[in-house]
């Protein structure tokens, strides 16, 4: 029996493409000592996987030849160790592959809450990063507003949702009038600004009249540019990501950088999930509460097939998915 797997054949220059992938067939693993053999049933594609390839990041970077680090749901295949048998559902740092094999002591053992999916969307990364940023970094207040980039994107659909939760007036930012739509008309945010209509500061200015008070960044460059000139005093922006960056040999950042800071006295956090690990009961909690009261609407978009990883991790970069994007290696137990 053979176990496929996707390997980063070289290492983009520029844009990413099909031709930086490598799907690769090799023998089945066994767990040693101490370890178990995994099923993948899901994998997170997140605009991270590209930023990994630039060089080490808060991870160690990818380097041409590695298989794909991702985060995967998994189910336990076999196990040769006391802390976790076959058939339990488990999260695990992992790669894209059929199979894996993982220290045991590395995995996390996941409610049995179904589809499985939503362990990788509103109670996984995108909900529980939506829900760290806005509540730990954000700190908003009902009556506030809060402007959210890549508004229909994994994270950006959450935050949002949140947002109206709290009581706050949230204003998006997304690509295009459909996406826009599917923001307001889906999400229920107040407004989304289109940015690849153009004018996106005077666009923002007539949404946010009484300025903004918290903007939840996924995006970076211009876009942060023109949001950071209409914060309020001591607003709060909580960096997220900068997928505009990631696909580019040229950065470019903020203009108004440090002085709209100094002058407004903002705060500018970055963070991960994992920094706020310690809250993810707390923040499962709640997300599962505005879910059942019809507050947050999951949204999610899966894409079938081991193979088509590297297709939906290029789309995702070039903004062509809505909610959060997966991909299923294989069937739910």
């Amino acid at each position: 029996m053979t176990n496929r797997q996707i390997v980063v054949a070289s290492l983009p220059q520029g844009a990413l493409g099909p031709e930086h992938f490598e799907l690769q067939e090799a023998a089945m693993p066994a767990p040693q000592e101490g370890e178990v053999l995994l099923r993948t049933i899901l994998m997170s594609i997140d605009a991270a996987n590209r930023s990994w390839m630039q060089g080490a990041t808060y991870r160690d970077a990818v380097n041409a030849g590695d298989p794909m680090p991702t985060y995967s749901i998994c189910e336990v295949m076999e196990s040769k160790s006391p802390r976790i048998g076959p058939g339990e559902i488990v999260a695990a740092e992992s790669v894209w592959a059929d199979h894996v094999i993982r220290p045991a002591h590395k995995l996390q053992k996941l409610p049995k809450i179904q589809p499985l999916s939503h362990l990788l969307s509103v109670y996984g990364i995108a909900g529980k990063t939506a829900f760290h940023g806005l509540m730990q970094i954000g700190q908003s207040l009902a009556g506030e507003t809060i402007v959210v980039s890549a508004a229909a994107g994994s994270v950006g659909g959450y935050v949002g949702q949140i947002g109206k939760a709290l009581g706050c007036r949230v204003v998006g930012i997304a690509g295009g009038p459909e996406k826009c739509a599917f923001v307001t008309d889906n999400l229920g945010f107040d407004a989304c600004i289109d940015y690849r209509a153009g004018g996106v500061f005077k666009a923002l200015k007539a949404a946010c009249p009484n300025g903004i008070d918290v903007h939840f960044d996924n995006v970076g460059g211009d876009i942060l540019e023109a949001t950071l000139a209409l914060m309020n005093e001591r607003g709060r922006v909580v960096c997220c990501g900068a997928i505009s960056q990631y696909d580019t040999t040229n950065p470019t950042g903020p203009r108004n950088l440090p002085g709209v800071v100094v002058v407004k006295r903002l705060r500018m956090e970055g963070f991960i999930v994992m920094d706020f690990a310690r809250d993810d009961a707390k923040a499962t909690r709640a997300l599962q509460a505005w879910v059942q009261q019809g507050k947050i609407k999951v949204t999610e978009d899966i894409v079938e097939g081991l193979e088509n990883a590297p297709k939906a991790l290029i789309g995702l970069l070039n903004g062509d998915n809505t909610g959060k994007r997966m991909v299923r290696v294989g069937a739910d137990p």
